[in-house]
């Protein structure tokens, strides 16, 4: 019996999408039957996530508490987050609800170890999750070595994601500052980057900028799955 899965949202949409379709894609599936049933609650009015961390913005927990509660009137028996920055308030939401949430930080962290071993990791994401220390903590405990943006590096990691892909602007005007992260942490020691954005997966597919990367997105789809008794596809 597969557990119906519920997708907290809205942080932002594009991200939600992307994350639906790779649950889709990556469903090992011979007929609409095989397929999770999945409950996905976008919901765009949660305050930003980064703003409420670094500048005394507006709190998004009770905001998303609301979307959470939609999701357990719905069934939801699994829950996850498409926004890596809103982990930062994990354990806020964990402590008002009896269903499991799975953290994009640890399965990409565990997917980092078994797939580049000894490699360094290069952290690519918002200013509000390098602040945090999410995936410091995350890598430190999976025993992965990596390397943080400095602070020209995050400024261009914003523009990217917020005057970039957040803003829906073409690709053409985000490539060079995406391009000039990743040229100047290869030279520090980076083996591969870890799109720790929600939003920069989808810069890299839009801009096809060609170094090896890690998906969180993508590995959270794959947990997702597997949790909720459906079969990942091979390959």
């Amino acid at each position: 019996m597969k557990k119906i899965l519920g997708i907290l949202g809205g942080m932002g949409p594009a991200a939600t999408a992307d994350l639906f379709a790779k649950i889709v894609a990556l469903t090992d599936a011979k007929s609409d039957n095989d397929h999770l049933q999945i409950r996905i609650d976008c919901d765009s009015a949660i305050p930003d996530r980064t703003a409420a961390i670094l500048e005394g913005g507006v709190d998004p927990v009770p905001e998303m508490l609301r979307a959470l509660r939609r999701l357990e009137g719905a069934g939801a028996e699994c829950i996850i987050l498409p926004c890596n920055t809103a982990h930062f308030f994990l354990p806020q939401l964990e402590a008002q609800t009896s269903v499991p949430f799975l953290s994009m930080l640890e399965v990409t962290a565990a997917h980092c170890r078994r797939a580049y071993p000894g490699k360094t990791a290069a952290v690519l994401a918002t200013r509000g999750t390098l602040a945090t220390g999410l995936y410091d903590r995350a890598l430190e405990a999976a025993s992965v070595p990596y390397l943080l943006p400095d602070e020209q590096e995050r400024d261009d990691l914003m523009a990217v994601i917020y005057r970039g892909v957040k803003a829906g602007a073409p690709a053409g005007t985000y490539r060079a500052p995406l391009e000039r992260v990743v040229t100047r942490l290869a030279a520090r020691g980076a083996d591969y980057f870890i799109l720790g954005c929600t939003e920069l997966p989808l810069a890299v597919a839009a801009t096809g900028l060609a170094c090896p990367v890690v998906d969180p997105t993508r590995e959270l789809a794959k947990a997702a799955i597997l949790c909720c008794g459906g079969r990942v596809k091979e390959g």
